[in-house]
C-alpha cells in the first residue's frame, strides 16, 4: 500500500506511532464482556430505596454498563475494541473472522451479541435495545436448561481475542456472574476451565471478575474463580490500576439501581489502562550507574479532538483520506522532496541546512533523566510548577534491580526532605529541560484503596524568560476577630474527610460536546441543558455556613466603622457669609423638592436611596456621597465614580 503522504519522514512516522495526539503512548485496548444469562441473573431485584420503585435484573444492569462504557469509549478512545458475549443462553451464535457462522457446533450456549471490534452506532443502538428489553431481547435473553461449561466460555473468548485483536497490548475479559461454583463437584470440568484460563493468561489476556451476590447467598470466589483469576504482574507497564478486592464491588442487597451504579463505577475505573508517555528510559544516578524507569502523565487537560475529517458531498458521508502535494508558486509544477531545502533568514540572506545538519542542531543527546545534584525541598518555590509534571516508576526490562535502587532513592529523598535536580530529555529530538525530581508518598482513601502509588514526580523548571515578575503588593493584615470568624467559615465549607477528588468533576464543556456527538450519532433527542457538576451547591453552603457568613459580615461592618468614625465627615470647601446668605434667599424663593442633606444622616440615607432607585446617583455631590459612605463605614477615597460604585454595592446588599 502506497503512503498517502510521500513527503513524510520515516522517523516521524515511527515517532507518531509511539505517541498519539494526547501525549500518551498509543496503546489500544480490547475489552470483552462475558455476561451470564440465568434465572437468578434475570430475576429483578427490588429497590432498597422506598422513593424509587424500580426493579432491575443483574443481567440488565451489566448490559447497561457495557452500553455506557461503549458510549464513552467511542469518543474518548476511538481505536479501542469492545464486545459482548452472553453465555448460558438457549440460543448459540458465533462468527469467525470470515463472518461464517459456526453455530451450535463450536460453542453451545454462547451468544456473541456484539463482536469484538471498534463499536459502531448501529451496534450501540442494538445493545441499548437489548438492555432496555426491546426488539429481540426476549429471544436472546432466554436461559439454557443445561449447565454451560466455563471451559467452553473461556475457549470462545480465546478465539475471539486471537482472531480480532492479536496484536493488542491490552486485552481484558470482564466476567459478570452470580454463580460462584458453576461446576459443582465436577473435577474434570474445573480442571478444563483452569487450563483454558491459563491459555488466556499466556496469551496476555487479563480476566476481571465482577461478582454479584444473591440476596440469600454471598458470592464466594474461593470455590472456583480463585483458580482461574491471575493477578496482573506489577512490572507490567500497561497493567490496569490496582483496585480494591472484587468482593467489595457488589453487595448482597437486591437494589438493581445500586448494582448498576456500582458495576458501572467499577468497570469505568478498570476500563482504561495506564498509558506510558515514555518507556524504559535510563535514570542516571552517577557515572556508569543507570536504572530504567517508565513515565506517565497523570494530569492533563482534556479538550475536544477531531480524529478524522468527513466528506458530506456524496450520497453518504465518507472519511477523508488526506494527500499532501508540494507545488511551485511560479510554474505550479510538483516539487519533489529532494528539491526542498530548509533555511533560516539572517538579515537579507538565507542560511540553508541539510536534513542531517538540522537533526544535529536539534539533537542534545538521547532521552535520559540525569541527576546532577540535590537540593532541599524548601529551595523549590511554589510558582516553579508551571508545566505538567511527569510521574516515573521503575522498570526491570533494561536493568535488573531497578526497583530496588529506585525504592532506596525514593525513601532517602522522603526521609531527608530533599529533591534531585535532573537534566531531563523526555523523547528523541525533544528540547532538554532542568527538572526537580520529588519523591511522592503513597495515597490511599478511607477504605485502604490506593489512589496514587509511591513514586517520583519530575517537575520541569521554568527558565528566566518563562517567569513573569509579580507586581509589588503591600500586605494588609485583617483584624483578629475577622480572621477567627473566617477560620470557622472555612472549616464549615470543607468536604467530609477532605475527600476532594478532581476525577468526580468532569469538564462540563467537554461533556456537553460529547453528549451532542452522541445524540447525533445515535439519533437521540438533542439535550436541552448540559450537566454541570462544578456548580456550587448553594443550599448546602447556606445551611452549613450561612449564619457564620452573616456574622462575619456584621463584624466587618464594625471593624470598618470604627476607624471611619474618627475620620473627616466632609470635604466641602468653606464658603463666605455672603455666599451662604445668597443660597438661603434662593432656597426661600424656590422651595426644594428633595430632602436636604443637611438634615442629618437619616436625611442623607433617604436622599441617596431615592437617587439610587431612580438611577441618578451622578446628580449627588461628592460631599453627600462621602457622608453616606462614612456613616456606613465604607471608604471615602477615590474619585466620584469610585464613590458611586461603593454606594451601589452597598445598596445591592440591602
Amino acid at each position: 500500500m502506497a503512503d498517502d503522504n510521500p513527503y513524510r519522514d520515516d522517523e516521524a512516522v515511527e515517532e507518531e506511532e509511539e505517541i498519539d495526539e494526547t501525549g500518551y503512548k498509543a496503546v489500544k485496548d480490547a475489552v470483552l464482556f462475558a455476561i451470564e444469562v440465568s434465572d437468578s441473573m434475570l430475576t429483578p431485584r427490588p429497590s432498597s430505596d422506598p422513593k424509587k420503585r424500580v426493579e432491575e435484573s443483574p443481567t440488565t444492569a451489566a448490559l447497561k454498563c457495557a452500553y455506557h462504557l461503549m458510549q464513552q469509549r467511542i469518543i474518548s478512545n476511538p481505536r479501542d475494541m469492545i464486545g459482548v458475549l452472553l453465555y448460558g443462553t438457549q440460543a448459540s451464535k458465533f462468527y469467525d473472522e470470515d463472518e461464517n457462522s459456526r453455530g451450535d457446533l463450536s460453542y453451545p450456549h454462547c451468544y456473541l451479541f456484539t463482536d469484538l471490534d471498534v463499536p459502531s452506532a448501529r451496534e450501540v443502538k442494538e445493545l441499548r435495545a437489548l438492555a432496555e428489553d426491546e426488539g429481540k431481547a426476549r429471544d436472546v435473553l432466554v436461559p439454557s436448561k443445561e449447565r454451560v461449561s466455563m471451559a467452553n466460555v473461556l475457549f470462545c473468548a480465546n478465539q475471539i481475542f486471537t482472531s480480532k485483536a492479536p496484536n493488542f497490548l491490552s486485552r481484558r475479559l470482564f466476567i459478570v456472574t452470580d454463580n460462584d461454583n458453576p461446576h459443582g463437584d465436577s473435577k474434570s470440568q474445573r480442571s478444563a476451565a483452569t487450563v483454558r484460563a491459563k491459555d488466556l493468561y499466556d496469551l496476555g489476556v487479563t480476566i476481571e471478575l465482577f461478582p454479584i451476590s444473591q440476596p440469600e447467598h454471598e458470592f464466594d470466589s474461593s470455590k472456583f474463580y480463585d483458580d482461574i483469576i491471575y493477578k496482573t504482574s506489577p512490572t507490567d507497564a500497561e497493567a490496569p490500576v490496582y483496585l480494591k478486592d472484587d468482593s467489595k464491588v457488589s453487595t448482597a442487597s437486591g437494589d438493581g439501581i445500586s448494582l448498576l451504579n456500582g458495576l458501572l463505577s467499577s468497570i469505568n475505573s478498570r476500563s482504561v489502562p495506564r498509558r506510558a508517555h515514555f518507556s524504559n528510559m535510563p535514570l542516571e544516578l552517577g557515572p556508569n550507574f543507570k536504572i530504567s524507569v517508565t513515565g506517565y502523565l497523570l494530569f492533563k487537560r482534556q479538550a475536544p479532538a477531531r480524529s478524522c475529517y468527513v466528506w458530506l458531498g456524496g450520497e453518504k458521508p465518507q472519511i477523508v483520506k488526506g494527500v499532501t502535494t508540494q507545488i511551485a508558486d511560479d510554474t505550479a509544477r510538483t516539487v519533489e522532496k529532494s528539491e526542498i531545502r530548509k533555511a533560516y533568514k539572517f538579515g537579507n540572506d538565507q542560511v540553508s541546512f541539510t536534513p542531517e545538519e538540522q537533526k544535529a542542531l536539534r539533537h542534545f543527546g538521547d532521552p535520559v533523566i540525569r541527576i546532577i545534584g540535590f537540593k532541599p525541598l524548601s529551595a523549590l518555590p511554589f510558582w516553579a510548577n508551571v508545566k505538567h509534571p511527569f510521574f516515573i516508576y521503575p522498570s526491570e526490562e533494561d536493568y535488573v534491580g531497578s526497583t530496588r535502587v529506585f525504592s532506596a532513592l525514593h525513601q532517602k529523598l522522603l526521609k531527608d526532605h530533599k529533591m534531585a535536580l535532573v537534566w531531563f530529555i523526555p523523547r528523541k529530538n525533544a528540547a532538554p529541560v532542568l527538572g526537580a525530581m520529588i519523591a511522592g508518598e503513597e495515597k490511599v482513601d478511607e477504605n485502604g484503596v490506593q489512589k496514587f502509588p509511591p513514586g517520583m514526580w519530575i517537575i520541569p523548571l521554568p527558565y528566566a524568560d518563562d517567569v513573569r515578575q509579580n507586581p509589588e503588593m503591600t500586605l494588609n493584615v485583617a483584624p483578629e476577630p475577622l480572621i477567627d470568624q473566617m477560620r470557622t467559615i472555612v472549616q464549615q465549607l470543607q468536604l467530609p474527610k477532605a475527600s476532594y477528588e478532581p476525577q468526580k468533576y468532569p469538564n462540563p464543556s467537554l461533556q456537553w460536546h460529547y453528549r451532542i456527538l452522541q445524540a447525533l450519532a445515535l439519533d437521540e433527542d438533542l439535550p436541552e441543558k448540559p450537566e454541570d457538576k462544578t456548580i456550587p451547591k448553594y443550599r448546602q453552603i447556606d445551611k452549613r455556613a450561612g449564619e457564620y457568613v452573616l456574622s462575619w459580615a456584621d463584624e466587618l461592618e464594625k471593624q470598618y466603622a470604627a476607624p471611619a468614625a474618627h475620620g473627616p465627615k466632609s470635604t466641602l470647601v468653606k464658603r463666605s457669609a455672603k455666599d451662604r446668605a445668597a443660597d438661603s434667599d434662593e432656597a426661600s424663593s424656590h422651595p426644594s423638592k428633595r430632602i436636604k442633606s443637611e438634615s442629618g444622616p437619616e436625611g442623607v440615607d433617604v436622599e441617596v436611596r431615592l437617587h439610587y432607585e431612580k438611577g441618578s446617583l451622578s446628580k449627588l455631590t461628592v460631599a453627600v456621597l462621602k457622608d453616606f459612605l462614612t456613616a456606613h463605614g465604607r471608604s471615602t477615597a477615590g474619585k466620584k465614580a469610585d464613590l458611586m460604585e461603593r454606594v451601589e454595592e452597598y445598596m445591592e446588599t440591602k
